[in-house]
């Protein structure tokens, strides 16, 4: 079983760890140079400001609301997040670090049955990293690594899921396949989800239904076909693609998604 934590809102986040006050307020974070706005918390977004937009409009287009800026603190994202890593390490017999505020796990899914006991590790985890960073993260469970990605995202859009989504069922996994739509996809880009869009394709589903065949023929991409089989439920995108996708530095990484141990 693999998993994605993915930090909420991370920049934001991060700021709101030494300004609580601003829970529950609009919040966005700022390119390096102050240009745009690279970051956004809920609120922001639910205003109707959008990732990209020069700091200049934001004050044009939303004269009337209280809106906090924050220029980008690269030093302080890492440390908090570091400290995030941290504590996965603790808690997931592997994991490798795709990104600043995403981390893989994989997690021997015989140790977690019944389902149940697999949820209530995402959420003691979800509960550590909160008391302990002041982080909220959101996690996704799932036999690959695209479908934990939409898991995560289910998990961070829907409080009903506690802050961790597992899909591990052929209809759970088609229910949040026809929920997603299909330029959301890990390993979409938006050229493809264009052509997809032409040919009918609207959510991850659509695409998933058509033949292997069609996707080769459609697209003659390995990657394209990797991620349309992981939609379907097999586990075929290897780790040296994540680390080519992603230059980070980790302390730790999958050997085989499963040999690297705790310490």
């Amino acid at each position: 079983m693999y998993g994605i934590v993915d930090c909420d809102n991370c920049y934001v986040s991060c700021e709101r760890v030494f300004r609580p006050d601003l829970e529950g307020k609009p919040v966005v974070v700022l390119s390096n140079n102050d240009g745009c706005v690279v970051a956004r918390s809920n609120e922001a977004k639910a205003l109707g400001i959008k990732e990209g937009t020069p700091y200049y409009q934001v004050a044009e287009q939303f004269p009337h609301e209280k809106i906090a800026v924050f220029s980008s603190n690269y030093e302080l994202y890492g440390e908090l997040t570091s400290r995030v890593v941290s504590i996965i390490r603790q808690e997931a017999p592997a994991y490798f670090r795709y990104s600043i505020d995403e981390c893989f796990v994989y997690l021997n899914s015989s140790l977690f049955t019944p389902h149940s006991s697999l949820q209530k590790w995402g959420e003691n985890l979800h509960n550590r990293i909160w008391r302990s960073v002041g982080m909220p993260v959101s996690i996704g469970l799932a036999p690959n690594k695209t479908l934990a990605k939409i898991a995560s995202k289910l998990a961070k859009k829907f409080e009903v899921y506690r802050h961790c989504c597992i899909i591990d069922n052929d209809a759970n996994r088609i229910a949040a396949l026809k929920w997603l739509p299909v330029e959301d996809v890990w390993g979409i880009g938006r050229r493809y989800a264009e052509k997809l869009h032409a040919l009918g394709c609207r959510t991850a589903y659509d695409f998933a239904q058509h033949h292997k065949d069609w996707v080769r023929m459609t697209f003659n991409n390995i990657n394209i076909i990797r991620t349309w089989q992981e939609l379907n439920g097999e586990d075929v995108v290897p780790n040296e693609q994540l680390a080519k996708k992603k230059s980070i530095c980790t302390s730790r990484s999958f050997n085989g998604m499963i040999g690297c141990l705790r310490q």
